[in-house]
Formats: C-alpha cells, structure tokens, sequence
C-alpha cells in the first residue's frame, strides 16, 4: 500500500470541502399533494420538482407514503423507508429517475407525433418483420 501524505490528505479533505460548498444537495424535501410533485429545495438555493410517476419505486406510491421522504447523508439522496426507495440528488438533476433498465423501458413508452407517424408509415409497409427461429 502506497504512503499516504499529509498534503494529500490536506488535498483531499479541501476537495470534499469544495464540493459540499459548490454541488447542489437537498436542504429540504417533500411531497406536495396538491402539485403531485416531490418537491425538492436545494442547497445552491434552487428548487427542483418531479412527478413520482417518473420515478423508479414510486410510480404506485400513495400520498401518505410519499409524504414520509427523508433527506440522506449532506443531502446527495432522498429516502423512503416504507418503499425502500433511495433516488440519488445528483442522479435526479440529470434526469435519472431509477436503474439504467427503468429508463430503458421508460424510454420505450414513450410516445410523440414522430413516433406515431413512424408507427403508421411501418404498418402501411407490412409492419415489422416476424421474429424466425
């Protein structure tokens, strides 16, 4: 194992200090009914908001359950207990409402003017080609 320094340790200890001054984290959470958003104010002095059907875990969540979300760590997380639901802060700024597998199959479901007119202009061609073997 490598020596460790004490400017290194001075480095990494500012490093951590600087990240909890400049990357927004959850200062406050909680479920507004009446929006049907989670809302979210954050550090940085911003406010963020989604719905819980976006979410991974919350999409069948009633209002009680979502009213009973805690704030993880320094704020990188939010938590629900009674869903053993954990949605990262970071993760959530950039759009990632769960695993990599929920946003696929969101993703799938989604539904636009250019993919209905896709969907028709393929049917009118037979449709999609049947699956061999």
């Amino acid at each position: 194992m490598a020596d460790i320094s004490d400017a290194q340790i001075d480095a990494a200890i500012e490093s951590g200090r600087n990240v909890l001054e400049t990357e927004p984290r959850a200062a406050l959470a909680r479920y507004d009914p009446k929006l049907g958003r989670v809302v979210v104010d954050l550090t940085n002095g911003c406010t963020f908001a989604f719905p819980p059907q976006l979410a991974q875990g919350l999409e069948a969540a009633t209002d009680e359950q979502l009213k009973a979300v805690q704030i993880l760590g320094v704020g990188y997380g939010l938590h629900w207990e009674a869903l053993d639901v954990d949605l990262s802060i970071p993760g959530l700024l950039a759009g990632l409402f769960g695993t990599k597998a929920y946003m696929a199959r969101r993703a799938g479901q989604a539904t636009s003017p250019a993919k209905a007119a896709a969907s028709r202009t393929n049917g009118a061609k037979g449709g999609r080609p049947r699956k061999r073997g």
